[in-house]
């Protein structure tokens, strides 16, 4: 059996004197699955994504992706996991208005050290396959918003990441582009590309997820199928 992509065992939170955000928390995520976490809001979803990204520390419990212990990382450590481990979707795209959407796309193979012309040819590759070419010397503020996420969904790509962890990602869409953005999900996942998807968007994780893991008051209380349509097409050659 293959070694999880994301482990977490016994994975306690709590925010100064209020009940716990997470209270003993398992939960196992294997290469090339597709799981939605949904819940109301106020029930932890967030906060176990943000331990998954490194970007907060359990109280007890381990955190392990792709390998490492996340848990046990500085600052510094956190930041080249998440630039080499994972990639991220935000909400709001989170992209920077004064690049080009091709400078983008690049800017984390950039921070990693990579050669301007081998970020740029690996952005160009990136923004064929997801449709939005056409588009790379333009400025984010002239796109839709879900080519713009189309934009998040490359950058996140960029530095090839073992998990695509996607916080809300049509959260701030309409529903014909939110229904993009979820068949997008789909097809990444169909090529391989494991992804944790955080929700409250039921339709958003039937459309492209495998497995749905529920969380009330800090707690998994249901991981089940998710009944995903199989995706009407998946994205070509491989975004690895």
């Amino acid at each position: 059996m293959p070694t999880p992509v994301i482990e977490l065992s016994g994975v306690s939170r709590r925010y100064d004197d209020g009940p716990p955000a997470l209270h003993e928390v398992s939960l196992t995520v294997r290469p090339g699955e597709a799981v939605a976490i949904v819940g109301p809001s106020g029930s932890g979803k967030s906060t176990l994504l943000n331990l998954i990204a490194g970007l907060d520390r359990p109280d007890a419990g381990t955190v392990t992706v792709d390998g490492v212990r996340v848990d046990r990382l500085g600052e510094a450590g956190s930041a080249l996991y998440r630039r080499s481990r994972i990639g991220m979707v935000f909400q709001f795209f989170n992209l920077l208005d004064d690049l080009t959407v091709g400078d983008n796309v690049a800017l984390p193979a950039r921070l990693a050290g990579v050669s301007r012309r081998e970020a740029d040819r690996r952005a160009a590759h990136l923004l064929e396959l997801l449709g939005i070419a056409r588009h790379a010397r333009a400025h984010p503020a002239r796109l839709s918003g879900g080519e713009r996420q189309r934009v998040a969904v490359a950058r996140a790509l960029m530095n090839r990441p073992a998990l695509l962890l996607a916080d809300e990602p049509t959260g701030a869409l309409d529903t014909a582009a939110g229904g993009d953005v979820g068949r997008l999900l789909a097809d990444l996942n169909a090529e391989g590309q494991t992804v944790v998807v955080v929700t409250h968007d039921m339709a958003l994780a039937r459309s492209c997820t495998h497995r749905t893991v529920r969380i009330a008051d800090g707690r998994i209380t249901e991981d089940a199928p998710s009944d995903a349509a199989a995706p009407e097409a998946a994205a070509p050659e491989a975004v690895r």
